[in-house]
């Protein structure tokens, strides 16, 4: 790939990423599946447990059906305590691109919102992604959300 190939792609991709963390903010749930294509894979876990090798996450879907029951579930089944969240998304970095099919990692910062207005840092790390991208749009393939810290609060029900 050109560092121009590169050059190109990157505020497509940068877009896609800012309109995924809005949604989230937002509490725009339901439209967080239509982000991924149909099979994907969306994975929760930390930097230590990937290193280690560790196939499995604190949070696994392998299908956009998943993550559809997932936003179902938030909303009538699962009790949590009322919070919400603020994304600081970095730049995309292009890892590879092979036709219709870039692999990306992007930096985050989540902040947390309580109910009673408590903030606090809630998570950084990196979304290690496999994306279609094509005259269509641009999909979620794989989003593999690499924490920095093993110290997970047991509270994680949003998705990141």
């Amino acid at each position: 790939m050109t560092d121009n190939d590169r050059s190109m792609l990157i505020p497509r991709l940068a877009a896609f990423m800012e309109d995924y963390a809005r949604c989230l903010d937002k509490d725009e749930l339901e439209r967080w599946p239509g982000f991924f294509a149909e099979q994907c894979i969306y994975k929760v876990t930390t930097y230590d447990n990937m290193s280690a090798g560790y196939p499995f996450g604190l949070i696994y879907a392998d299908s956009r059906g998943m993550l559809h029951d997932r936003v179902k579930s938030l909303r009538e089944a699962n009790i949590y305590e009322g919070q919400r969240y603020r994304h600081i998304i970095g730049q995309p970095f292009v890892v590879q691109a092979d036709g219709t099919e870039v692999r990306a990692e992007t930096s985050f910062i989540v902040v947390r919102i309580m109910r009673n207005g408590e903030t606090a840092l809630f998570a950084t790390g990196s979304y290690r992604d496999t994306l279609k991208v094509d005259s269509e749009g641009v999909a979620l393939v794989e989003r593999v959300v690499v924490c920095d810290s093993s110290r997970i609060d047991t509270l994680l029900a949003l998705p990141l």
